[in-house]
């Protein structure tokens, strides 16, 4: 047990039998709390808790999917470049709209972590939640930040908003399928827009250029603000 645990392939299978497995439940029960990234994250705590195993050993294969971040980050232009003619035509307020969002969402934390006297270090791994894990991890890792802490922030925020945004969207009655898209994407990332793409194929493509050009944008205001 303790070989097989060691080896990297370990770490690897795991998360993908529970990834699976969340997709499969997600799908039978078509409930956004069954998200996939939550039931993955339970099934393997719960293994690793039962069967005893570090985190250390799980790590070594979590270690080779965590490096395929940087890849997936550089994948986003994709998503810019398939809607070039969308944002050629309404580059000035999808451009406006990422940075008010992106704005809105790094002073927002910040003020609230100041408010309360949390430390630069927590601050610094909270600022950047609303943003794709790569590059949140990126400016956590480069401004003093504790990284599991940003990539919980991170997750939580992305399932928040999946959970959320149908009833948001209704809510306030947003007609407008570009401004539906790029609100769920400026918010959530990765994990809202796979809720997106359910809602819409227009939505889902604008939450997907949303999250490049807010990762940009997170950037640029991350070394102003930290």
């Amino acid at each position: 047990m303790r070989e097989l645990c060691s080896s990297e392939y370990f770490g690897v299978a795991i998360s993908v039998i529970a990834f699976w497995i969340g997709v499969k439940i997600q799908k039978k029960t078509k409930s956004p709390i069954c998200n996939p990234l939550i039931i993955a994250i339970v099934l393997i705590v719960g293994v690793l808790e039962i069967f005893h195993i570090s985190y250390e050993a799980y790590d070594v294969g979590g270690a080779i999917i965590n490096m395929f971040l940087a890849p997936a980050t550089a994948c986003l232009a994709v998503a810019i470049y398939s809607k070039f003619d969308i944002l050629k035509k309404y580059w000035l307020p999808i451009l406006v709209g990422c940075v008010v969002g992106s704005a809105a969402s790094m002073f927002s934390v910040y003020g609230m972590c100041k408010l309360f006297g949390l430390e630069q270090s927590i601050t610094v791994s909270l600022v950047p939640k609303s943003v794709t894990t790569p590059i949140a991890v990126s400016i956590s890792e480069g401004n003093g930040g504790v990284v599991p802490i940003t990539v919980v922030a991170v997750i939580f925020t992305g399932i928040l908003g999946s959970i959320l945004a149908p009833f948001l969207i209704k809510i306030f009655r947003v007609n407008d399928s570009i401004a539906a898209g790029l609100a769920i994407g400026s918010c959530s990332h990765a994990v809202g827009t796979s809720k997106a793409i359910e809602i819409g194929e227009v939505e889902g493509a604008m939450s997907g250029l949303a999250i490049g050009i807010c990762g940009i944008v997170t950037v640029l205001i991350s070394m102003i603000l930290l």
